[in-house]
């Protein structure tokens, strides 16, 4: 599967970035392509284009604040968890991204 994720944490100093360390590895021991633009401190990194959203098969929003340009995401069939499901339980995100 395609993927594209955004993480975000309160504070975008650490978890923003693990959550988005452990999506990547997770999807590629999974066989999926993913690419994770992350929400932190330092702004929006590797930002996510219109057309890679519209070409993923899943969108996964591991977020636990209001992310920037929220509206690139409405048409799209997406998964919203928290940051710690992303840390903790990857693999049941990926279940529930497959099953959209």
């Amino acid at each position: 599967m395609k993927i594209v994720a955004v993480t975000a944490c309160p504070t975008g100093i650490a978890h923003t970035y693990m959550a988005a360390e452990q999506l990547e590895r997770t999807a590629r021991q999974l066989g999926h392509s993913i690419k994770v633009e992350t929400q932190g401190a330092m702004g929006i990194e590797n930002e996510l284009q219109p057309e890679e959203i519209n070409a993923a098969d899943a969108v996964i929003l591991a977020t636990d604040i209001a992310i920037e340009k929220p509206e690139r995401f409405e048409q799209v069939r997406k998964i919203e968890v928290s940051v710690q499901s992303a840390l903790k339980n990857p693999e049941a995100i990926f279940q529930r991204a497959q099953n959209l």
